[in-house]
């Protein structure tokens, strides 16, 4: 804990949570929305033209996304980072915590399947999908609703926790 108290009262962290300036916490916050909403919009676009909508639209050109989706897992990954470091102590001893980078985790590993075993496929285009990249589809889905609302949870949860320790 005391570690976790160290990266709290860090001259930066304290700036991101203290600072009345929008370049402080309102603004890695807002990065954080943006970077989730890049690569979760976006990854639900390619799992919602998996499963059957918009047909007609071809999956191939939409594997160019793909390193879109990164960049914004990246911007993610960096603001998420700061705004855990603004409040360590509350987020890290959080279970809640744990279970979003789990999501996180089987996310992104969802996501590199289907852009190797589907998206990648030179066929793709030219035969209907199989039951597999339905399945990834639907889990890769199911993963970034269990990530979003374990985040969701998680800012509640610390909230709860902040007050009762003051």
């Amino acid at each position: 804990m005391d570690f976790l108290q160290w990266v709290e009262q860090t001259g930066f962290a304290t700036w991101v949570r203290e600072s009345s300036s929008l370049w402080a916490y309102p603004a890695i916050l807002f990065l954080h929305t943006m970077g989730l909403a890049v690569v979760v919009g976006l990854s639900a676009g390619i799992d919602f033209r998996i499963l059957g909508l918009a047909p007609r639209v071809p999956l191939s050109p939409l594997a160019r996304l793909f390193p879109v989706m990164w960049a914004g897992f990246v911007v993610n990954a960096l603001s998420g980072t700061v705004l855990l470091m603004a409040d360590a102590t509350t987020k890290l001893p959080n279970p809640v915590f744990y279970v979003k980078l789990v999501f996180i985790g089987l996310a992104l590993g969802d996501m590199q399947l289907l852009r190797t075993k589907v998206c990648a496929d030179p066929y793709v285009d030219k035969r209907p999908l199989s039951t597999h990249a339905k399945v990834l589809a639907l889990t890769s889905l199911l993963f970034w609703i269990g990530a979003t609302t374990a985040g969701r949870l998680m800012a509640l949860t610390c909230r709860e926790q902040t007050r009762f320790r003051q």
